[in-house]
């Protein structure tokens, strides 16, 4: 298995995916892109791209940014669909899914930020992949916005803040607005670079501040991913007959 991530900003880099990678032994290749690494060329080698978060908005131009490209992260994800890959993303990267099959990223109704439930809806209960989250599952959040809904996908789960927290939008494609790798090392480079954000929404409901996202436990939400990624791993495999 060759797994593919796509890194916007070093303090939004892989965290537990990067555990999960290690421990199936799996081989990963890596676009940094914040580092000036490019995207790949194709999709031939790839058999699960994972598009990571990071600040910037799919309607972030390269003037805004210079080291994102939305359209050709668009591309890459559109190949990848197209030639049967398996594709996460995760906050900007599900946005970026969902505008690579046509639908616009909008507001999140709730700005998130720290360990939050998610619950999921009876399309999320029935799939296999989420069987062993139960119906609520704590999760960590970073976001202001949401991905796009095509007109055949499905809400798999959703928080009180936020409507759209994980989207199929096929059956090898996901889309998590939530963050299920965050771990201790992750949130620190988080909250480094957050600083004055959290000290501006101090107080609000559904943000955490340093202390509590310092303490919180990423556990059992990054066991949780690492056995979702196993059965998509596992339909992958049996999908491509490999």
């Amino acid at each position: 298995m060759h797994i593919h991530f796509v890194i916007h900003e070093l303090f939004e880099g892989p965290g537990a995916f990067q555990t999960w990678v290690e421990t199936r032994g799996y081989n990963a290749g890596y676009s940094r892109v914040y580092a000036g690494e490019q995207l790949p060329k194709s999709a031939e080698e790839i058999d699960l791209l994972i598009v990571l978060g990071g600040p910037q908005g799919p309607n972030t131009t390269t003037e805004e940014c210079s080291h994102f490209d939305a359209a050709a992260e668009i591309a890459l994800i559109n190949t990848c669909i197209k030639a049967g890959k398996a594709v996460l993303g995760v906050c900007l990267g599900a946005q970026l899914i969902g505008e690579a099959l046509g639908a616009k990223h909008e507001h999140s109704p709730e700005k998130e930020i720290g360990c939050f439930p998610i619950i999921f809806t009876e399309e999320g209960k029935h799939n296999d992949k989420f069987s062993h989250f139960g119906d609520i599952s704590v999760v960590g959040h970073w976001h202001n916005d949401m991905p796009g809904l095509t007109d055949d996908c499905e809400i798999i789960a959703y928080s009180e803040a936020c409507p759209r927290q994980i989207v199929e939008y096929q059956k090898l494609v996901y889309g998590f607005q939530c963050h299920m790798e965050f771990n201790q090392e992750l949130i620190e480079l988080l909250i480094e670079n957050s600083e004055a954000e959290l000290s501006e929404h101090n107080g609000h409901r559904f943000i955490q501040q340093p202390e509590l996202l310092r303490n919180s436990d990423y556990q059992v939400m990054n066991e949780n991913l690492f056995l979702f990624l196993d059965k998509l791993v596992t339909e992958y495999l049996e999908d491509s007959n490999i």
